[in-house]
């Protein structure tokens, strides 16, 4: 049986959640060995999560910081793995990383993929999201190796099991850096992370200017112990900045409660909240497609229906 292999990265003294997904998808492929190549200073510390999450070998690159050594403990870790299956996460580095990555092993990308599966050829098939996410398309991977990078967000890590075990390897690379970070500026936010956020409650056009998102979406997600998104045409306008977009060329979240208030349903958008266990919308406009996606949903204007909600949960909450 072939073995598979995932970039990610490490952090905090753990496995990014991006690289726990990437070890359950190579897990659902029912591989062999699942091999986890772990990049950063805190790279050794998150080890034993990443085994603890599914990997039964770990390699650490303590010093691959930059995206450049990265990639070169990347193409090292396929090289001495010898896995069929690479698999990486879309997020900030590995949009740079895995498209070549796949260059240097001289296969193709499947890119911003939702799911990985395996067809009775042992080929990796990729559902990935195209036309704008109107549609998806399942595409077979005809490199050897096959390497695919899935959306964040789109497979759940698998359960913890600290009883499990593997070998954890310092990995022996050498690093051609030809670009550098020169500074590291940290967006300020506020409460819970979007990403990580149980309840999400979204703005759009609809909203007509910035002040609802810091008062009422803001008041609304506080009392519900969320955090606050929005869709691209607030995020474009300058209501908000680009890190609140949820959507196909923002962050994909899938809270337990999305609350859509003023967006239209766009497929974009609902590229990324569409796996949101329930969605709620609020739009005056009752033809609106986000009422096809939503599970409860009132046509009504926002300056009526928000602030009673409001004032509702304040009853109900004591």
């Amino acid at each position: 049986m072939a073995d598979a292999l995932i970039i990610g990265e490490a952090a905090g003294g753990a496995p990014a959640s991006a690289a726990l997904e990437c070890i359950a998808a190579a897990r659902s492929l029912g591989v062999e060995r699942v091999h986890a190549l772990l990049t950063g200073p805190a790279a050794a510390a998150a080890a034993p999560g990443a085994i603890a999450g599914g990997a039964d070998a770990v390699y650490t690159a303590a010093d691959a910081e930059e995206l450049d050594a990265q990639l070169d403990a990347a193409q090292a870790a396929a090289a001495q793995s010898g896995a069929r299956y690479v698999l990486g996460a879309k997020t900030l580095a590995g949009r740079d990383v895995m498209p070549r990555l796949a260059f240097r092993l001289g296969t193709a990308l499947a890119s911003d993929c939702s799911s990985v599966a395996l067809d009775g050829e042992g080929r990796l098939i990729a559902t990935r999201p195209v036309y704008g996410g109107a549609a998806e398309a399942a595409v077979a991977c005809l490199g050897d190796p096959a390497v695919a990078s899935l959306r964040p967000k789109s497979v759940d890590p698998l359960p913890p099991d600290a009883s499990r075990s593997g070998e954890t390897t310092p990995l022996a690379f050498e690093a051609n850096v030809r670009t550098r970070t020169l500074e590291r500026v940290e967006e300020a936010g506020e409460g819970v992370r979007m990403e990580n956020a149980r309840v999400v409650v979204s703005g759009g056009r609809g909203l007509g200017g910035p002040e609802p998102f810091e008062n009422e979406l803001r008041e609304l997600a506080d009392m519900l112990g969320g955090a606050v998104g929005a869709s691209r045409a607030a995020c474009d306008a300058g209501w908000v900045p680009a890190g609140y977009q949820v959507g196909l060329t923002g962050k994909t979240v899938t809270p337990d409660l999305y609350v859509a208030v003023g967006i239209s349903g766009a497929s974009q958008h609902m590229a990324g909240c569409g796996n949101a266990k329930t969605l709620v919308a609020i739009n005056k406009d009752a033809g609106a497609n986000i009422f096809k996606e939503a599970r409860f949903g009132v046509a009504g204007d926002w300056r009526k229906v928000l602030p009673a909600f409001i004032e509702q949960l304040h009853e109900l909450m004591g």
